[in-house]
């Protein structure tokens, strides 16, 4: 954990995110909610666009995301829900209020267990997941004559947008960033949302004070905003929390406000007072019903999780005798995980030892040269040439003896790069393994014929020798012959004539 610059204070953060929703309509019209490369203003309706007289319809699709979400979280499901009026001036907002929720959100106290680098596991309060829209987004431009002006684009505005607000459990911005990454995993996991921080998708704002270390009370609280990524909000939070620290040792008090990341500063500023509490006037949404979820009608929500990150890494390592340090890399994402277990699959008619001594091979070919060649080719898993079972061929290739580890690199890549099946590469580049007696055989007369020296230096102790043989062996088979009947052969012959 990251200490502040003095001693004696202890840091408090609290999270706020907001999440765009990955559901086909906005949240209370009939819009497309894909507005990510549409022209300006093209996805808009008389109710997106707050016009008088028109009635809000609530998307049942994102009540059961959130739902979902609030299940991943290990939070409470009321039965009774409702949706507020939440009032205030902004140019983003075109009709004067945001539909939100307040005093009964559609879930509460839930929590999240996050894992900083050597530090134990501990959970962080979820205060509630509610659902609310998201509002229009403004533009601001500067003409040739100096002047600033701002455009608006209703595109995004009426977009399901569900907020996760944290407790102020997170005690440095390690957890934070910690907090940020788990939370957008299990997003992505359950499909609720493509959870992008870059696209805008997935939103943080956050709260920090510090205080005296055992001080029973919070300092004061000041809301840092316009942070696009996960090192962006580490590096706010580290400046923040370095901010206070020299204040309060300067005797300052700490205004609670609203502050501002300005990336290419590294440095937060002011931007508005908080002193005073906001009055937001919430009041019930008086054209929506209020919302109520039976025990059936969550549960059969519940039914719809696919398995979390945090217990399909623990099943890998105990089903699969995988390290913890693989499986975490393996779960990292669903669809690598489906990847994996659908290449395992095919090895299930094995014995146990040989099943997870495939598991392991699967494993490292993933996290080795497949990643890699991911990496490179700026790919996901999903859009990989190479199918699950494809892969599994190819280590059973190398099992029974067709191609040596070193030629499945050649063949591998061949795969990744044309899809085609590991058989035909092999067959079709004449890679198969040499392990004949008698092609192997000719392969070390010629080598030692055509190396008397090392040959002499071996036959007078030097195990060296062998190493320079047994390559230049390799290299007269491009790759191809059995390493240990090479090596044996090889030797063999060596002691025969000494």
């Amino acid at each position: 954990m990251t200490s502040t610059p003095t001693t004696g204070y202890e840091t408090v953060i609290g999270l706020e995110v907001h999440v765009q929703l990955q559901t086909a309509r906005k949240m209370f019209c009939g819009c497309s909610a894909d507005y990510a490369d549409a022209p300006p203003n093209t996805h808009v309706c008389p109710v997106c666009m707050a016009l008088p007289g028109v009635l809000p319809v609530i998307n049942e699709k994102a009540i059961a995301y959130t739902v979902m979400t609030a299940l991943a979280l290990n939070c409470t499901i009321p039965p009774f829900a409702k949706f507020d009026r939440k009032n205030y001036p902004y140019p983003d907002l075109l009709k004067g209020y945001q539909i939100s929720q307040y005093d009964l959100p559609l879930s509460q106290h839930g929590w999240l267990e996050i894992g900083v680098e050597g530090e134990e596991p501990r959970r962080v309060g979820i205060t509630r997941v509610h659902l609310e829209e998201d509002t229009a987004r403004l533009t601001h431009r500067t003409d040739p004559s100096g002047e600033t002006y701002s455009l608006i684009d209703m595109n995004r505005s009426g977009v399901p947008l569900m907020e996760i607000v944290s407790e102020p459990d997170m005690r440095s911005p390690e957890e934070a960033r910690a907090y940020l990454v788990k939370l957008r995993q299990i997003l992505r996991y359950i499909g609720v949302s493509k959870a992008n921080m870059e696209e805008g998708n997935f939103r943080c704002d956050a709260n920090v004070s510090l205080r005296r270390a055992g001080a029973p009370g919070l300092g004061a609280k000041v809301e840092v905003k316009n942070m696009n990524s996960f090192r962006a909000v580490y590096n706010a939070l580290r400046f923040e929390v370095e901010r206070q620290a020299r204040a309060l040792d300067a005797g300052e008090r700490i205004p609670q406000e609203t502050r501002g990341w300005v990336e290419g500063e590294a440095r937060t500023v002011s931007q508005r007072s908080k002193e005073e509490a906001h009055d937001y006037r919430y009041f019930p949404e008086p054209d929506l019903p209020p919302v109520t979820l039976t025990t059936e009608e969550v549960e059969a929500v519940r039914a719809q999780l696919p398995e979390l990150p945090d217990a399909r890494l623990h099943r890998f390592e105990r089903e699969y005798g995988l390290p913890r340090y693989d499986a975490a890399l393996l779960t990292e994402t669903r669809a690598r995980a489906d990847y994996y277990e659908r290449a395992v699959a095919a090895g299930r008619a094995k014995d146990e030892a040989a099943f997870r001594a495939c598991a392991r091979d699967i494993a490292n070919w993933m996290i080795g040269d497949f990643a890699r060649l991911l990496n490179a080719s700026g790919l996901e898993i999903d859009d990989a040439r190479v199918t699950p079972g494809d892969l599994y061929a190819m280590i059973a290739l190398i099992e029974d003896g067709t191609i040596s580890g070193k030629i499945a690199k050649a063949v591998f890549e061949e795969m990744f790069r044309s899809g085609r099946a590991p058989a035909d590469v092999v067959r079709e580049l004449g890679l198969e393994q040499i392990s004949g007696q008698d092609e192997i055989a000719g392969i070390v007369d010629r080598v030692l014929a055509a190396n008397p020296k090392p040959v002499a230096e071996y036959r007078a102790g030097k195990q060296e020798a062998l190493k320079f043989l047994v390559g230049q062996a390799m290299r007269e088979s491009r790759g191809r012959a059995n390493p240990a009947t090479l090596t044996g052969m090889l030797t063999a012959k060596l002691q025969e004539k000494a």
